[in-house]
């Protein structure tokens, strides 16, 4: 068991990160620092924690910085006295990787590489600290009708967001064995819940269906994905960083494959019966789009590892935590809109300045 005194959340800023910084402060109630360094790019939205900064001001740190700026990051490890980092930050949206490369590999590659640097600089021979990084299944390729992905699978990314994360994930590795930094690494499978930036299939689907607008579904629709709640994710991610063995990777999975034209038609379902309204009149919005190129199939993660070793088990329900993701969604038009919206951008510049 370690003792973790103070942590830097970088991409804390983002989905996953928010949620697990709330997480710490609200579920396990950690009593040291927690410095959210964040970019603030397209997805990142600091009022995603405006009520953790007000409640938990005294523990609470944001920095709006880059992981690639070696001088900044290093200030940052001595000026709070950092011994553990957990890496959230990373661009992750496939469609924009496909159109977009550069960025991938500047912030997934060069980005983790510098913060690498930055953290074998400052902690130099101490052995009470970690450096979490978090990955995703998407690095191990795409499975057929049956199988699963294992610790032990060997690496195949299919587009340039995957293989920019397999690429951060054996620098990670290459740290630990070379200069015997202590490190674990997290693949997890995809995740919903609250705070999600609505290009992700699962809030975009509630967006548009609370607007009547199409639902766009690529190809036939019947790629399968392993859906986890959050939560769950972030409790397995907080049990690694306490118990899970230096140098060891964990697969995090829901166990939950579905695929995605079950997922929409789901979503259509729960819209009607929160709402009222036919289901007819929400899934005549579906619409098959072109399929995206390189689409994996079927992912699937198994983790009895996680499970095995370390005791953990998920804990919400999908149903029950797919209801509980759009009723999240509807009463926080706020925050949506702001997401979405110029206003959004606009808000960051005037006060954290133009990037």
């Amino acid at each position: 068991m370690r003792t973790l005194k103070n942590i830097l959340v970088t991409g804390g800023a983002g989905f996953i990160g928010s949620n697990f910084i709330r997480y710490l402060f609200e579920r396990v109630g950690f009593p040291g620092a927690i410095v959210n360094v964040d970019k603030l790019t397209y997805a990142g939205n600091p009022e995603s924690l405006d009520d953790i900064r007000q409640s938990y001001g005294g523990q609470y740190h944001f920095e709006h910085a880059d992981i690639g700026d070696f001088e900044r990051m290093r200030d940052i490890l001595a000026r709070y006295d950092i011994d553990t980092v957990v890496n959230f930050a990373a661009e992750s949206h496939v469609d924009r990787s496909i159109f977009g490369p550069k960025d991938f590999v500047q912030s997934n590659i060069v980005g983790t590489f510098t913060l690498l640097e930055a953290v074998r600089a400052h902690w130099g021979k101490r052995r009470d600290t970690l450096f979490h990084h978090v990955s995703t299944d998407e690095v191990y390729g795409s499975l057929g009708e049956t199988g699963a992905f294992y610790e032990t699978t060997p690496y195949d990314p299919r587009s340039p967001y995957s293989a920019s994360k397999a690429a951060s994930d054996h620098l990670v590795m290459a740290y630990h064995h070379t200069y015997e930094l202590a490190v674990t690494i997290s693949n997890c499978s995809n995740n919903y819940g609250p705070y999600q930036f609505p290009e992700k299939l699962i809030p975009l689907m509630i967006m548009n269906l609370r607007e009547g607008k199409p639902l766009p579904v690529y190809g036939d629709g019947r790629q399968v994905r392993d859906w986890l709640h959050v939560d769950d994710h972030n409790s397995a991610v907080w049990l690694i960083m306490n118990r899970g063995a230096n140098g060891e990777t964990y697969n995090i999975g829901g166990e939950n494959e579905r695929e995605n034209i079950w997922i929409v038609h789901t979503l259509c379902e729960a819209m009607a019966r929160i709402t009222g309204n036919s289901v007819d009149s929400y899934k005549r919005l579906i619409t098959h789009v072109a399929d995206r190129p390189g689409h994996d199939r079927r992912y699937a993660i198994n983790c009895d590892k996680i499970k095995g070793a370390l005791g953990w088990t998920r804990a919400v329900a999908f149903d029950a935590g797919l209801e509980s993701t759009i009723r999240w969604y509807l009463a926080n038009d706020a925050w949506v809109n702001r997401v979405r919206s110029g206003e959004y951008r606009n808000w960051i510049e005037r006060n954290y300045g133009k990037r």
